[in-house]
């Protein structure tokens, strides 16, 4: 019980420290509750500090705990804040049920059955839970453990008991997830990377809000959201995408919880993904 109070202070204090602060109150707040601060890398001069201002700024009247990830090859670009920090995972982990299934056919060496196809197809295009319940069962921890050890996926922990909503993930692995989805490697083969890009470019309408949020035309938007009200931290709200064109080819992530309703979250997801379309266009 104190557990759940300490870690709900300290997203209250997170809270103050991040709005305008009356004089005396900063004093106050312990020094573990200081805001993280986002940290940028580019090969392109000029274009770490941009991200980093415009990023902080779409931040900086924002309540709840968000993380961000991005990363473009291009201009090898990286951005990250709080990139170890572990949230549910909600419907974002579908993206990795579907990488496990993948990995685990080419391991195999057979392809997906009709069955599998479209339980596939319904858990990332419409979120679909039921289907998503049954290729995590089929799966079984001891296959999606495989998978994220191949993947060096090193933060994340698999929910308990079915319950794969409550996995624990990091924008660190979820960035690093998205790597493997966007590039040749030994994990996933081509044809895999392929598949999984496919759906999540077939995503229905009422889905495809935020990260893709402010993308330019021409560049191809591929993405997977999650979204869950629990009892503490509120509406945990997050987007995974993956965009190309425009001389551009990058992966952004970003996880928020502490949200007042899913509408919030998504808002403070899409004034984080608006900028970094912007400035990476822009670049």
């Amino acid at each position: 019980m104190t557990h759940g109070i300490s870690r709900r202070a300290k997203v209250v204090a997170g809270g103050l420290t991040a709005g305008v602060l009356i004089s005396g109150v900063a004093a106050a707040a312990p020094a573990s509750a200081a805001t993280p601060a986002v940290s940028c890398t580019s090969s392109k001069a000029g274009l770490a500090a941009k991200l980093k201002k415009d990023i902080t700024a779409a931040l900086a009247t924002r309540k709840g705990t968000v993380a961000v990830g991005l990363y473009d090859r291009t201009t090898n670009t990286t951005c990250t804040l709080r990139a170890s920090s572990a949230y549910d995972s909600a419907s974002v982990v579908k993206v990795t049920v579907l990488a496990t299934l993948l990995w685990d056919a080419k391991k195999h060496n057979r392809y997906l059955t009709s069955t599998e196809t479209s339980l596939a197809t319904a858990m990332i295009t419409k979120s679909d839970n039921t289907a998503t319940s049954k290729l995590w069962k089929q799966l079984g921890l001891t296959k999606i453990k495989g998978f994220l050890a191949a993947a060096k996926m090193t933060q994340t922990k698999p929910g308990a008991n079915g319950y794969w909503g409550l996995t624990q993930i990091t924008v660190t692995d979820e960035q690093k997830l998205l790597k493997l989805v966007t590039a040749a490697n030994t994990v996933l083969s081509d044809n895999s990377r392929a598949y999984i890009q496919k759906l999540m470019g077939q995503v229905v309408s009422s889905q495809r809000w935020g990260t893709p949020y402010g993308a330019p035309a021409g560049v191809s938007v591929h993405v997977k959201n999650g979204w869950l009200q629990r009892a503490t931290l509120g509406w945990r709200v997050h987007s995974v995408g993956t965009f190309k064109g425009g001389g551009h080819d990058y992966t952004i992530t970003v996880l928020t919880h502490g949200n007042s309703t899913m509408s919030y979250g998504i808002t403070t997801i899409q004034g984080v993904a608006k900028v970094i379309h912007k400035d990476l266009a822009a670049s």
